[in-house]
This record gives structure tokens, C-alpha cells and sequence, in this order.
């Protein structure tokens, strides 16, 4: 892969995203705009996430047997559309559907993932992923500060806008630039669903990645969902651009992941993943100092997001190189069991941080990030345990 591709398919990646989390930061607006409930706006981020979800369910898989150019492309096309939709939706409920549509299409970044990896040697997986994550995480971080920065100039709906702009673009350079490659799977076709519960059922290291990023993921989606709500209230009063500059803070992670990636390569992605799940749980901590507001809160606020956002990120390039290693022939069908697990739990992080954020406010958001992180550090240590004594079986 020549530098140049690399560097325009971690653009794609960054700007597919994006998609998926400038919707966080417009919460506020979307409330006041449409005139909802600040709980009903914060569905419109829940729904895409859902959306994310079943695309990579139903439509990631397709790229073991069809030629990712094409598919990139269709998939960015609809994409556009559905941000068109959602930018010129009347009310919230054709706002939610439109904006899960805009999930389901949005995942070409999960089809560029397995083709990468296919393309470079073992030993350097894990670098790669951390590349492509970096540009992912460029497109999140950004794609918060560009939604709250647009939406507080010119309206909620101009960031859609701008977003479908530009899908549409990349797809008509991806149209040109990129390869035409032939399937990498022929044979009897099978569901989806079928695909992702066979191999769940048969990869065991595949169902300990998934639970690993799907409880620290659902922390990390219930902190961003909460934090516009967190900074719009009584304690800081203000508004959807403060969340956008709060997540510029998190660019040291696109430096982070390719470190990540090269310590993967190097030890292998379990010691990556308990110093991340450590991380989150230190993370979940310093978060719980950012209710009383002030100058103490709102630096506790970017120490603890920065955490977050490394912990999390870093995680994912662990167990994407742990899943990826397992079946050379089924990395798409792979990756969609491990993302569709993964973002089902980011969708239950922000539904269920909504509803504790009504309930016990931003210490009761911090404590359930800190379960999360918690249970995906038990279960890591019970594996680290039994694969310590197995080793000694085997040796004695």
C-alpha cells in the first residue's frame, strides 16, 4: 500500500466517524430547535448509534464477497443522502429514523479495516490499525468540535449538510483512486446474523474481545451522550461549542493508537488491554470532580475525557489485532462480529447514561463508566489467570 492510499483511506475513516458523533454535541440545540426535551434530543446520537450497529451487522460482511471499491462507494452515496434527510427533517421523529439510516450506511470505515489489514505482513497489524484508528479518532474529535462549532453559527441542521457534502465527495474520489479488488469469499451464501453467531460461538478469544470493548465502549458513549447536558446545565452554563473544544483536548490519542499499535506488535494485545481497562476506571474517577464546576471541574473534566478517549482507543487496537489474527479468510465476517458487539454496547452506554444522567446527574454517569471498566477488567484477569494455568499444565 503506497502512503498516499493509506493516508486517503484514514481519511475516510475520519470522516465516516465523524458521522457517528457530531450528533453529541447538538443535543442542546436539536431540544431547543425542534422543541423537545433535552432527554428526547439526546435519542437523535442513541439512534445513529443503533443504526451504526445493524450496518455493520448487515452490510460489513458483504466485504468478503463483494469488490470493496464498489461497495465503499454505494455505501458513501447513501450515506450523503441520509445526512441530507436528517438536515431537512420537519420533527424528531423523522429526525430518528433518518438518522439511523444515516448509521446503517455510514460504516465504510469498517469495510476499510479487514481490507488494510490484509494488505500488510502480521507483524505489522497492529501498526496499521492503530494508523487507521488515528484518522478515526481525527474525524471523531473533530466531528464534535466542527457539530457544536457549525450548529451554534448557523443552526443545528448545517452540519448534516456540510457532512453530506462531503461523503459525497469522498465517494467520487474513492471512485477513482481506489483498486477495483475480486471477492475474497465464494461458497453458499448465509445470513448475517448467522455469520456473526457462528463465529462468536466458535472464536472464543473473538467473544472476549467483543465483551472488552463492548462494556468499556458503552462507558466511554455514556460520558460524551451526558457531557453536553453536563455543560449546558446550571454548573458551567454553556454551550454546544464548549463540548466540541472539551473533545479537541482528545487528539493526543491520534498520537496514542499508533504507539499502541507498535506495543501490540511487540507484546501482544493482552498487556495493552489491562493497562487500558486500568486507565478507564482512574478515568471513571476523575470525571466524578467535574459536577461542581469551576476551574477545578472543567479541568478535571479534559483529564478525565483525555483518559477516557485513550483508554478506550487504544483498547480497540488490542482486540482488533486479537481478532483479526484468528481466520485470514473471514476478517470482514470478523470484524463485523467484534464492531456490531462493540457499538450494541456503546448504544446501551448512551441510553442507560441518559437515564442515570436523570436520575443521579454526572456522579451516577462516572460511577457507571467505572462498573463498565470494571467488569471488562475482571473478566480480563479470570482470562489472564486461566491462560497462566494452562501454560503451567502444559509445562508440568
Amino acid at each position: 500500500m503506497s502512503r498516499r492510499l493509506v493516508l486517503l483511506l484514514a481519511a475516510t475513516c475520519a470522516v465516516v466517524v465523524g458521522n457517528v458523533y457530531f450528533p453529541q454535541a447538538l443535543g442542546p440545540l436539536v431540544a431547543a430547535g425542534l422543541g423537545v426535551s433535552a432527554g428526547s434530543a439526546a435519542l437523535v446520537a442513541t439512534a445513529t448509534q443503533v443504526g451504526y450497529a445493524a450496518g455493520i451487522l448487515l452490510l460489513v460482511p458483504l466485504a468478503d464477497r463483494l469488490p470493496n471499491r464498489r461497495l465503499l462507494v454505494a455505501l458513501l452515496v447513501c450515506t450523503g443522502a441520509g445526512l441530507f434527510a436528517v438536515g431537512c427533517a420537519p420533527a424528531l421523529g423523522p429526525l430518528l429514523a433518518a438518522g439511523a439510516f444515516v448509521g446503517v450506511s455510514t460504516v465504510a470505515g469498517q469495510v476499510i479495516a479487514p481490507m488494510a489489514v490484509g494488505l500488510v505482513p502480521p507483524e505489522r497489524r497492529g501498526a496499521m490499525m492503530g494508523t487507521l484508528l488515528s484518522g478515526s479518532i481525527g474525524g471523531m474529535l473533530l466531528a464534535r468540535t466542527f457539530g457544536g462549532a457549525l450548529g451554534e453559527l448557523l443552526g443545528w441542521r448545517a452540519p448534516y449538510l456540510v457532512a453530506a457534502v462531503l461523503a459525497l465527495l469522498l465517494a467520487v474520489v474513492l471512485a477513482v483512486a481506489l483498486p477495483e479488488a475480486a471477492p475474497r469469499r465464494r461458497g453458499p451464501w448465509q445470513a448475517p446474523p448467522v455469520q456473526v453467531l457462528r463465529l462468536l460461538r466458535a472464536e472464543p478469544e473473538l467473544r472476549r474481545s467483543c465483551f472488552y470493548q463492548a462494556t468499556v465502549f458503552a462507558g466511554f458513549s455514556a460520558v460524551w451522550t451526558c457531557l453536553a447536558l453536563l455543560v449546558a446545565g446550571p454548573a458551567y452554563g454553556l454551550g454546544a461549542q464548549a463540548v466540541g473544544a472539551l473533545a479537541l483536548v482528545g487528539g493526543v490519542t491520534m498520537f496514542c493508537t499508533p504507539l499502541a499499535g507498535r506495543l501490540v506488535d511487540r507484546y501482544g494485545p493482552d498487556p495493552v488491554n489491562l493497562v487500558c481497562m486500568v486507565g478507564g476506571l482512574i478515568a471513571a474517577g476523575v470525571l466524578a470532580a467535574g459536577a461542581g464546576g469551576g476551574v477545578s471541574g472543567a479541568a478535571a473534566l479534559v483529564a478525565g475525557t483525555l483518559l477516557l478517549d485513550v483508554a478506550m482507543q487504544s483498547g480497540m487496537v488490542a482486540n482488533q489485532a486479537r481478532v483479526f489474527a484468528l481466520r485470514a479468510d473471514a476478517r470482514g465476517r470478523l470484524n463485523t462480529a467484534y464492531m456490531t458487539c462493540a457499538f450494541l454496547g456503546g448504544s446501551a452506554g448512551s441510553w442507560s447514561g441518559a437515564e442515570v444522567y436523570g436520575r443521579a446527574g454526572w456522579p451516577g454517569v462516572c460511577a457507571l463508566t467505572a462498573l463498565l471498566c470494571g467488569l471488562a477488567l475482571a473478566r480480563h484477569l479470570a482470562a489472564l489467570r486461566g491462560m497462566r494455568h494452562a501454560g503451567a499444565a502444559d509445562r508440568g
